[in-house]
């Protein structure tokens, strides 16, 4: 379940499936999992010790929870592409509410708020905002540029607060690579292999990059959490509250024109949008829906954080 949780957190830009796994209480077993694939996993593999590889690499953790993701991920990519393209302002509303609630969970795990968490929390709304106001980049389906998006993506991703999937469409890659996994999943389901290749030749190198990025980026993360705690859980709540920009449900796409007035479009037919305007709602009875759906993200939040409380098998009790 918190697998599926954090596969669709990471399928949304501007929700990050690092902040589902913090407030769920499985951030750091997460980490120190993934920083577990290492030398001495691989030694143990090589060896045919598959009962010490597994239980060193905390299998029974990282095998349910990467199914979760996994199967999230694919299943919703339709789904979201459909959504956002017909009630855009209720799903930003949705998950405005799951950011917003986020905060205090995020937050209240840090033991001392002194001056250097302080600090750090300012960092991180800086850093967050920056990113909102940035303008996406042009499509790119390069293999070296795919294989970045996939190293880039995946590290914002673990981050809570940095939305992987924001990222990407800051690298302008964020459709292509959608739409790859729905038609991966397409071609998958209707037995259609020779349409495979397509979405392929765009996936695979993302997913080298993902794979190489997960085992570098979370020793980093650990030796991070040992030596900073306190700052760096508030830097990261900086982050989550400063994400806040990015999914104020009611904003305005900045389509990108050519010189000739019309829309510039992607390879994919979409049109490139370089930014948004942020406005308030009207009283409409869409804007009191969408406050429901935030009331409603807000109570899920609640809800998983009070699931956190229950032990899993292979996350320690």
């Amino acid at each position: 379940m918190k697998g599926y949780a954090m596969g669709a957190a990471n399928v949304i830009p501007g929700v990050s499936g690092g902040t589902v796994a913090f407030i769920t209480g499985i951030f750091e077993t997460l980490i120190n999992a993934l920083k577990s694939l290492d030398v001495v996993a691989l030694q143990l593999l090589t060896k045919g010790k598959f009962k010490e590889f597994w239980n060193h690499i905390n299998g029974g953790f990282l095998l349910p929870l990467g199914l979760g993701v996994v199967i999230s991920i694919v299943s919703l990519a339709k789904l979201l592409l459909f959504l956002f393209a017909k009630h855009p302002t209720l799903i930003w509303a949705f998950f405005f509410g799951l950011i917003l609630a986020s905060i205090y969970y995020v937050g209240k795990t840090v033991s001392c708020w002194a001056v250097g968490p302080v600090v750090a929390l300012i960092v991180g709304v800086g850093i967050a905002v920056f990113i909102g106001l940035m303008k996406p980049a042009a499509e790119n389906s390069s293999f070296i540029y795919l294989i970045l998006c996939g190293v880039v993506g995946i590290c914002s991703m673990i981050i809570p607060g940095l939305s992987g999937s924001f990222v990407l469409i800051l690298m302008g890659n964020y459709l292509l690579i959608l739409e790859a996994v729905n038609n991966i999943r397409s071609s998958a389901t209707s037995l259609d292999f020779a349409a495979l290749a397509g979405p392929l030749r765009i996936f695979l190198p993302v997913l080298v990059g993902v794979v190489v990025a997960l085992i570098l980026f979370s020793h980093f993360i650990s030796w991070l959490f040992k030596r900073f705690h306190d700052a760096a859980v508030a830097l990261l709540t900086g982050f989550v509250a400063g994400s806040l920009m990015i999914i104020w449900p009611w904003k305005k796409e900045l389509i990108k024109l050519g010189g000739d007035g019309e829309p510039v479009l992607r390879s994919s037919g979409r049109p490139v949008v370089e930014g948004y305007t942020w406005h308030l709602p009207d009283m409409s009875n869409t804007t009191w829906f969408a406050i429901g759906l935030i009331v409603v993200g807000i109570v899920l939040v609640v809800l998983m954080e009070s699931l956190a409380n229950k032990p899993e098998p292979g996350n320690g009790g």
